[in-house]
């Protein structure tokens, strides 16, 4: 469980050495990021938004002259000529075409661009996130994880939504200077005034939501995480009886996000309005002046309800502008939250890799240490200079007290991550370069917590591989599964619950070995992967492994039958090899004698 002291040093990471300036080239970096992977929508977004600038400001002219030479003479009672009329009707309608059109294309394209970044932003932390160092995941929930996901690709998109409106908003205000200009200088006055108060407000207003906006962002990854940890461990959660405790954990990170949110929303209630009234007030200002300049002449009536028409239409547009400088700190705050797992370091692997038989695993004064939890440059040794061998087809069981490195040899031997010191090899190629992914093709482990996904029991076997229903069926006979598998409703094509929820522990144990076995590995690792399962049948397993593969077994054993099963035992103490030989050899060795009595006094 995270702390509120984590949670702090968080917070302050991501918004280290920001204010509002920063918060402006951050935004900057963050739209430029998008207009670069998906140039092609945004760039019709933000023409077609420039149009519209352009069209509505055709529109306010036509309204002007329509007002002077249509509605001013028929209200004065002088003729208007009918060409007149319809000229100035098909005006209308034109502009008005060109402008739906206008607006159609850029929600479309503009819509388009902001769906395809965040696609591709996700993507990007998935793909991450997948490729990251097993470390990586030792300090973060998957609560956070998942709102680095979700929450944070949503927030740092939000200022993308009104980007091509914004956009057009800068050259709207630039044609209508231009225009407002050639109607009257002092029209043109009244909006230099205008628009650098609404940037000065802006200004202010960045300033004082920031700090709230990114304590808000970092405690949504803290709601999140108790959220997933309440609901991922429910039944810990029930029988233990925290519900109370857990529910209280949601209530006070929540209420500390309300108390976050309301600040905003505070900042929000009191530069709102401001931001959103300003041009009509620019209105009522060009109301007054213009009445005063029609009376002595220097403007018709027409261009004042042009110029008034102007500042009307602009509302929108500035209300849009005032969405987009409220989103901005949020998002740019949620983009800094994306950017850190865009800045792991991933690990490089060789494209291609070849191991040549004979298959022997080859331990080579490996050493591993984990990081401290508090201080990244302390490190806390698990392995120390351990060498052993493990020929091909050799089965080999791993025996060593709780915390002895047992389970970190097998993280090691999968390639989840590399050895601070020494390597391993398999057969001719170092483990450590070669990666996961490679290393699955020759290295099949199976861990005591089984993960099954919500699909069909076949789908989870063969996990989009090609495998036929004979080795589907000989997998599970190998595995002794084949009985209960037979009996569910649809057999192998059965849906599984979440994680496998429908089946019981060692039936999931059971059919991870069984899909470890369809992938013909060269070595099967079995991390405490029979725990579940009854001794009889774990020994059933183990002997079909040995007849029926011909691939290299190392077992995590804590069943003196499973040990006795083992041509070989490796007694591992303090990260070290204690002892190697066969399990009669080995009980001469008191720390030995002693942990396999005391299984053999817990399996009885």
């Amino acid at each position: 469980m995270s702390t509120d002291s984590e949670l702090e040093r968080t917070t302050i990471k991501v918004g280290e050495g920001s204010n509002e300036n920063g918060v402006a080239k951050r935004w900057f970096r963050l739209v430029f990021r998008s207009i670069k992977a998906h140039p092609i929508p945004h760039i019709i977004g933000i023409s077609a938004g420039n149009l519209f600038s352009l069209v509505v400001v055709s529109f306010t002219i036509v309204l002007g002259r329509v007002t002077d030479k249509v509605i001013i003479p028929g209200l004065d009672g002088d003729g208007v000529e009918g060409r007149t009329i319809l000229g100035g009707f098909v005006a209308i309608v034109i502009v008005g075409l060109i402008r739906g059109f206008s607006v159609m294309l850029r929600r479309f394209f503009n819509f388009t661009a902001v769906e395809k970044t965040k696609q591709t932003w996700r993507l990007g932390i998935i793909d991450n996130l997948l490729d990251a160092p097993r470390a990586h995941y030792w300090s973060r929930s998957t609560g956070e994880l998942l709102a680095r996901v979700d929450t944070d690709v949503e927030t740092a998109t939000s200022v993308l939504m009104p980007l091509a409106f914004s956009v057009s908003v800068i050259s709207l205000i630039l044609v209508s200077l231009i225009s407002l200009l050639i109607i009257h200088p002092l029209f043109c006055v009244v909006a230099l005034l205008l628009f650098p108060a609404l940037a000065v407000l802006q200004r202010f207003f960045v300033r004082a939501v920031e700090g709230p906006a990114r304590k808000a962002q970092a405690l949504i990854g803290k709601v999140s995480e108790i959220a997933h940890e309440s609901l991922d461990g429910i039944m810990v959660v029930k029988t233990i009886g925290r519900q109370k405790q857990e529910l209280d954990r949601l209530i006070k990170s929540s209420q500390r996000l309300r108390e976050e949110r309301l600040k905003i929303g505070w900042q929000r209630s009191v530069f709102s309005p401001l931001l959103y009234h300003l041009p009509n007030f620019g209105i009522l200002t060009l109301l007054m002046l213009g009445a005063l300049l029609v009376d002595n002449g220097s403007v018709t009536v027409g261009e004042t309800v042009q110029a008034m028409a102007l500042f009307m239409i602009l509302t929108l547009p500035v209300q849009i502008l005032g969405f987009m400088f409220q989103e901005m700190p949020r998002s740019v705050v949620a983009m800094d939250r994306i950017d850190e797992i865009f800045s792991i370091d991933k690990v490089q692997y060789p494209k291609e890799g070849k191991v040549e038989k004979p298959v022997d695993v080859i331990f080579d004064k490996v050493g591993f240490s984990y990081p401290a939890e508090n201080d990244e440059q302390v490190r806390q040794t698990v392995l120390e200079d351990f060498s052993e061998k493990i020929c091909e087809g050799e089965s080999v069981a791993l025996v060593g007290s709780t915390g002895s490195g047992k389970s970190t040899l097998v993280m090691l031997i999968s390639g989840l991550t590399k050895p601070t010191s020494g390597n391993i090899t398999l057969g001719n190629a170092n483990v450590g370069e070669l990666g996961p992914d490679f290393v699955s093709d020759h290295i099949a482990s199976v861990f005591q917590e089984t993960f099954l996904f919500a699909s069909s029991l076949r789908e989870n076997l063969i996990l989009d591989g090609n495998v036929s229903d004979s080795d589907i069926h000989s997998a599970l006979q190998v595995a002794s599964a084949q009985d209960f598998v037979s009996e569910l409703p649809q057999g192998i094509e059965t849906i599984m619950g979440e994680r496998g929820v429908t089946l019981s522990g060692g039936q999931r144990q059971r059919i991870a070995i069984a899909r470890a076995l369809l992938r013909k590995p060269s070595v099967l690792v079995l991390d405490d992967a029979t725990s579940a399962v009854d001794p009889k049948v774990e020994a059933e397993i183990l002997q079909n492994i040995k007849k029926e593969t011909n691939c290299s077994l190392l077992v995590i054993a804590h069943r003196l039958a499973t040990i006795r099963l083992a041509e070989r035992v490796i007694f591992i103490d303090d990260g070290r090899v204690s002892a190697s030989g066969s399990h009669d050899e080995l009980l001469k060795i008191d720390d030995y004698a002693n942990l396999v009595s005391a299984y053999e006094d817990i399996t009885l």
